[in-house]
């Protein structure tokens, strides 16, 4: 298999998702999460990586949810945006950027890049018969349509794909036709559109698939051959629907464009938002400068092996992408994931599940999808992470770490450790296991990869067993040493390759060793390290049926979301809804805003909360009395960076307890793309000033 050498630029893209409801566990493992993973692996082998997403936000899914609520399909997508951002954030997703297609940049890069087709002669004009609703007064396009699925019989099927065999047809071809928004049978009426000619492209599609033999999945390329066998067809890609990119030309100003048609161009805009030339051919016209990993669900590989190269050739201008990793379905306790019956994992209140993200990302790991549907268990969950999480590797490096804390001061010197044959046949053997991990994980067989961690974990484990420290411990301090400093390197070692699993985990066993560096491949090679081992703390909490069944209380059901099958909202009670968590700027009166109490405090002191990876626990000083307050600012400030600093404070805010703290007051920040940036007073001002 072709792999990219070290420095050349990779950029990696997930699945766009629809951002007209909230995100469950399917979503995650079907592209987030694996894209997210490979990114950090190629990362930490000094890759020249770009990691984009961004919200698909055009289409008739977006417009038929924003009446049902009687929205605007923006205001709708302006509130699931922000819930898809923060969940992505929290399970520690790294986007480089997580874009929008209704940005500006995005609708310019989708015009041009059809105005290229355009001058190509790979559009033309025709007519196309679709369902009209005379209740509604408008053409029904895609999804505007619901009837009986003419391949398998599904009885709920739309008018683009149906979701129950993923046959895509026209809104003509249902049987059963009704209204999406009334119900009504809707009659037929003829349509000027635009046509994407991708039957002249067949022989160029075919031969540029079978080229990818070796890289691309078998099940993907013999699917993607077999379209092309069948014939390919000219496709539809402008829709009588007013929410979308407008179409540039003439006679069709009224029109926008198919969200399969503009969606994956925000690929380009997005990396171009970025700064990053990374799509366009070099000047040689080599299409090789970059290599392009697409990370999508099985619903969507025939867009991005067909439609969405098909595009790219048309166009002329872009390099094409070098893997489509395809993935299957996630089920859940025995059926599909279901919104409308609170069947499955819904993600919008992961963050107060009481579970830390990398237990969620551990789990969800093994679920990845590659070669076949996957399916959550709760009772898997519980013991996987039971016994392969805690027992396993949480294990190995709490008793190691705790162990040379106890007995050695937190420190043993590498000058002072000479290797018997026991310890270089540990240490080879546990490089052994670490290529081959490197080698699944290129190849994206993240699954496996995870396995080999904690196969590495679990040898460590052993050994430890085998060679007892403890009994040497009075006896012979030369041995105990030497067996823990082999563990303790090991603990290094599993610090490094876990990064791109369980992010956090990685960082507080840097933290507990007092090493600084970003974890890197190579470092398995190190045998010399100089650590100081202090605050122990195990990495992960126990889990028990107790604790399991509140957290399937807070994560099985939907918050804001209307339900399919369940009618419309008034306009009313969508407002109501989505306000109460919206961040939308509203007009207060004078009174209103005489009942906030803003101070300026000073910080005098900062410290650490062991066990959160956001708030840092600070205590402000506002004149008459010193505050305690929580900031979720730890990622962005060093802590002695924070004192002294004058800070706006909230004081009239209720106390509010986390992490077992008292948190008695707010500090006023700003966020942006760059991270959170604390609102500071630009002249020393008295504490305790008012302010207002």
């Amino acid at each position: 298999m072709n792999k990219p050498k070290p420095k050349e630029k990779i950029l990696i893209t997930s699945a766009l998702p629809y951002v007209n409801n909230i995100p469950h566990i399917g979503n995650i493992v079907g592209s987030h999460l694996p894209a997210d993973i490979f990114a950090r692996f190629m990362r930490m082998l000094d890759y020249d990586v770009t990691f984009v997403g961004g919200a698909d936000e055009h289409g008739t899914p977006i417009e038929i949810a924003a009446q049902k609520k009687n929205l605007n399909p923006k205001e709708l997508c302006d509130y699931y945006y922000n819930i898809h951002k923060k969940i992505y954030e929290w399970l520690n997703i790294s986007y480089d950027i997580f874009s929008r297609t209704s940005n500006k940049i995005h609708h310019r890069t989708t015009q041009e890049f059809f105005m290229e087709i355009y001058k190509n002669r790979y559009i033309k004009e025709g007519k196309i018969r679709l369902p009209y609703c005379e209740k509604c007064n408008r053409v029904l396009p895609d999804r505007y349509v619901e009837g009986t699925c003419p391949h398998c019989g599904y009885e709920k099927a739309r008018g683009d794909q149906c979701e129950m065999c993923g046959n895509m047809m026209n809104p003509t071809d249902l049987k059963n036709q009704r209204c999406a928004i009334c119900c009504s049978t809707p009659k037929i009426a003829e349509r000027a559109h635009l046509f994407f000619e991708l039957n002249k492209l067949s022989s160029t599609l075919e031969e540029w698939i079978k080229s990818k033999k070796g890289i691309w999945n078998d099940k993907v390329i013999a699917e993607s051959l077999g379209w092309i066998k069948e014939g390919l067809k000219e496709r539809c890609i402008t829709r009588d629907i007013k929410w979308g990119v407008k179409v540039p030309t003439e006679n069709f100003t009224d029109n926008v464009f198919y969200v399969w048609f503009d969606a994956p161009i925000g690929y380009i805009s997005f990396t171009n938002e970025l700064g990053k030339n990374l799509w366009e051919k070099n000047i040689n016209n080599n299409a090789d400068n970059v290599q392009i990993y697409h990370f999508i669900g099985k619903d969507n590989i025939i867009f991005h092996t067909i439609f969405w190269p098909a595009m790219l050739l048309a166009n002329g201008k872009y390099n094409m992408p070098y893997n489509v990793v395809g993935l299957q379905y996630l089920n859940y306790e025995g059926g599909k994931i279901s919104k409308s019956q609170n069947r499955g994992v819904f993600c919008e209140n992961l963050p107060d599940s009481g579970i830390e993200s990398d237990v969620w990302r551990f789990y969800l790991t093994f679920l990845i999808p590659e070669n076949s549907d996957a399916e959550w268990k709760w009772d898997e969950f519980i013991n996987k992470t039971n016994s392969e999480l805690i027992g396993n590797f949480g294990n190995f490096i709490n008793r190691t770490m705790l162990f040379i804390e106890k007995n050695f001061n937190g420190r043993i010197n590498f000058k002072d450790i000479n290797f018997g044959d026991d310890e270089y046949n540990l240490i080879n053997d546990i490089r052994k296991k670490a290529e081959e991990y490197k080698k699944l994980m290129l190849n994206i067989h993240i699954r496996e990869g995870l396995k080999k961690i904690l196969e590495i974990s679990d040898t460590g484990n052993k050994y430890m067993q085998k060679k007892a420290p403890w009994k040497d411990l009075n006896k012979n301090i030369t041995n105990c040493q030497r067996t823990m400093y082999c563990c303790v390197l090991i603990c290094y070692y599993l610090a490094n390759i876990c990064q791109p699993f369980l992010p956090n985990s990685s960082i507080k066993i840097y933290k507990m060793l007092n090493l600084m560096s970003e974890p890197k491949f190579e470092y398995i090679y190190n045998n010399e390290i100089e650590f100081e081992i202090k605050d122990v703390s195990p990495l992960f909490k126990k889990m028990d049926e107790k604790i399991i069944n509140e957290v399937k209380r807070k994560v099985t059901k939907i918050g804001v979301e209307t339900k399919e099958g369940k009618g419309s909202e008034s306009k009313e009670e969508s407002k109501k809804k989505i306000n109460t968590k919206d961040k939308e700027n509203k007009e207060i009166t004078y009174e209103e805003f005489k009942k906030i109490n803003l101070k300026v405090g000073t910080i005098e002191d900062a410290e650490e909360i062991p066990k959160s990876d956001r708030l840092i626990k600070l205590t402000v000083n506002v004149g008459k009395e010193k505050r305690t307050i929580l900031a979720g600012i730890k990622k962005f400030y060093k802590l002695d960076d924070l004192l002294n600093k004058q800070v706006v404070v909230l004081t009239n805010l209720k106390p509010r307890k986390m992490m077992n703290i008292e948190s008695q007051g707010m500090i006023l920040a700003a966020e942006d793309k760059g991270g959170i940036k604390l609102l500071v007073i630009d002249k020393k001002t008295e504490k305790g000033s008012e302010i207002g």
